[in-house]
């Protein structure tokens, strides 16, 4: 008899952990897991490529519809770069992908440079010829702007006493930059950007350019990546390289309750012609890493007292699943 209630209680102890670690699981989230993410829609097809192993490689998932994503279907056991192919050897992040000239280029930060690789594929595998870093100053968080009349710009964020955002004219070729056009565009400079949480740090990152109605707008995000006021706002300007004016409404998207540490974002127009941004955010709201890759649709609405049109960045936030 004794033995018998022994085993008992033991059989409802076990019950008890096993149906609490149900309820945990079941309450985390299992979207796709990217930071720094980026989507190339080519062909009817969306390309999710982002940090993920990121002292093997980069990463690529693919979908149709934006929601169920498979992969990875890199052509390198799943990645789309891997590091015997490519200058450096660690921290392969923020990858952003452009089909142009019958030919894909992927910019992407390794060891604290930025680089540029090709493939005939948006899957890979993506190489360098020649092995080296785009600049030989430290930068990471390359984007790449061509504007109507062809001028190739490349944005980027560069260390001196925090991160800054500073900007270069590319030449035709994609693979080297026009001496002498280095620029710088901002750093911190509002409210918002100097958030009091840990960690605390001087972080302006992750620019991307959209052009509505002749301005520029070029998104970037603030704070550390880790503290979780991580978040999206934007500055405008008349012309590719400025001067820049911050938009008094930021942060466009911050922390809400539900998601936190949101940031680092990329714009894409799917199928149907609308505007979408991914971004990334914290696991959950006690944990940063893995990050989950997020997506909303986006639109410009009338600025109320006259001024510039408004990025609006839409609800729902769309969440990116594994196919099983």
């Amino acid at each position: 008899m004794i033995r018998f209630l022994a085993f008992l209680v033991l059989f409802l102890i076990s019950t008890h952990f096993a149906s609490a670690q149900k309820k945990e699981q079941a309450s985390q989230p299992s979207g796709l897991q990217f930071g720094d993410p980026f989507i190339l829609n080519y062909k009817g097809s969306y390309y999710m490529y982002g940090t993920m192993n990121a002292n093997a490689g980069i990463k690529v998932y693919q979908s149709t519809d934006l929601k169920n994503w498979a992969g990875p279907v890199g052509a390198t056991n799943g990645f789309a770069l891997v590091k015997n192919d490519v200058w450096g050897n660690t921290n392969y992040w923020a990858p952003e992908v452009y089909h142009l000239n019958n030919h894909f280029y992927m910019f992407f930060s390794v060891e604290e440079h930025i680089a540029v690789a090709t493939s005939d594929s948006p899957i890979g595998p993506f190489v360098q010829e020649k092995k080296s870093p785009l600049l030989e100053t430290k930068a990471i968080d390359t984007h790449l702007f061509i504007d109507e009349d062809g001028r190739k710009y490349l944005y980027y964020v560069a260390f001196n006493n925090g991160n800054l955002i500073w900007m270069c004219e590319m030449n035709d070729d994609l693979l080297s930059v026009k001496e002498n056009t280095v620029k710088f565009c901002f750093g911190c400079s509002q409210p918002w950007e100097f958030s009091k949480k840990e960690p605390v740090a001087n972080i302006n990152e992750g620019p991307f350019m959209l052009k509505h109605k002749g301005l520029y707008y070029l998104v970037f995000s603030a704070n550390h990546f880790v503290n979780p006021d991580y978040g999206i706002g934007y500055a405008t300007a008349p012309h590719p390289t400025g001067p820049w004016t911050k938009y008094k409404g930021n942060p466009i998207v911050c922390s809400n309750g539900e998601v936190t540490g949101t940031g680092h974002c990329a714009f894409f127009n799917d199928n149907d012609g609308n505007l979408n941004v991914v971004y990334h955010s914290h696991f959950s709201p006690n944990e940063v890493n893995p990050r989950l890759a997020h997506i909303n649709q986006c639109k410009f609405v009338p600025d109320p007292n006259g001024g510039a049109d408004i990025l609006s960045i839409m609800a729902p936030t769309l969440t990116p699943m594994l196919k099983n």
